[in-house]
């Protein structure tokens, strides 16, 4: 069986721990024969709390160990003494990672940068004791409450990538070659489609220790915006990108026209979210080295009427030019 790597969407099951009960007890010291009511309260129980952290990229140990419990809280004691509270519980998930109850939908909050904390289920409160009871005409209560039991919910976690870049295009259109040429990342690389099958997320310097952050998003078929293929699990990874790249391939080695599929791709985005086609965006002509793309450039600048920048992702050609594009591109985003 092939070992999951990746994992985008999981069910969370958390228990917050129970509050403490409170005590009843009663002052006992020598030469004090009515000491009173010393009962203590319980403490307060643990929650489970997730954070976002960016060394992580997957909800992949959620899916294998989806049972989280915070520890419960200790009962109060005598002499006045507050039971210890639960340790909360800290759960790590990518920054990105959107959080549902499973029951009904009902959004929850999403964690989005590194070291953002968001309380999923909260600690029951501790039970008081006995000398919260005392009164002037009832010194000796024997009264004391329960703790409460802390929060059970069932979550549904999804992760949306965040990167300041997509790159969005057909299977084998050369989009994991390109994110090598443009950053350090290593995607697989392979002669046919579907070789990528998460999101892989590289990292483009631009010096004085800033960055853009570039998505290589699985390859989008017909029918994607209706879920066909892995339509929705793709699509919703570009929705927080700031600046989308289309890379076709200019050369139509799988018997594509490239103008056909920048029309497809257009639609599919339109349907999916008609946000994501209003967004920014450049167009590659991916595969220039090859003797047919030349012709094929000339008949889809015609079609489109768009102004593609054409490169050789594999052989390196343009590469430079389209790096200092999506800078340039970038700055004026950034200046808005």
């Amino acid at each position: 069986m092939k070992a999951i790597t990746f994992i985008d969407r999981a069910r969370l099951y958390v228990y917050a721990g129970n509050g403490g009960n409170g005590c009843a007890s009663f002052r006992r010291e020598k030469y004090i024969p009515h000491g009173g009511p010393d009962g203590g309260d319980g403490g307060r129980g643990g929650s489970v709390i997730l954070r976002a952290d960016k060394n992580v990229d997957s909800l992949l140990d959620l899916y294998y160990e989806p049972h989280r419990r915070a520890e419960h809280a200790g009962p109060g004691r005598g002499k006045q003494c507050t039971g210890r509270d639960g340790r909360d519980l800290r759960v790590k998930v990518p920054p990105g990672t959107l959080v549902r109850h499973e029951a009904d939908g009902a959004l929850v909050g999403e964690l989005l940068a590194d070291g953002q904390e968001l309380v999923v289920a909260r600690g029951g409160r501790g039970g008081l004791g006995n000398m919260h009871f005392a009164t002037s005409s009832h010194r000796a209560p024997r009264e004391c409450t329960p703790g409460t039991p802390g929060e059970q919910f069932i979550l549904r976690l999804e992760l949306k990538s965040i990167a300041d870049i997509g790159l969005v295009g057909y299977p084998n259109a050369g989009k994991s070659t390109l994110l090598r040429a443009l950053t350090a990342a290593r995607p697989k690389v392979a002669a046919y489609p579907f070789t990528t099958l998460h999101p892989v997320i590289g990292t483009l310097e631009l010096g004085d220790a800033e960055s853009l952050r570039i998505a290589d998003i699985p390859g989008l078929i017909d029918g994607a915006h209706r879920g066909v293929g892995l339509g929705h699990d793709f699509l919703r990874h570009i929705e927080r990108t700031k600046l989308l790249v289309f890379v076709v391939d200019m050369a139509g080695v799988d018997g594509r026209d490239p103008s056909d599929d920048w029309d497809s791709l257009q639609r599919e985005l339109e349907l999916y979210n008609a946000e994501l086609a209003r967004r920014p965006g450049l167009v590659v002509a991916n595969k220039m080295d090859l003797p047919e793309a030349e012709e094929r450039l000339k008949d889809f600048r015609k079609k489109t009427k768009t102004r593609p920048i054409p490169i050789s992702a594999l052989a390196g050609e343009g590469v430079a030019r389209l790096r200092e594009e999506l800078v340039r591109r970038w700055e004026t985003l950034a200046g808005a």
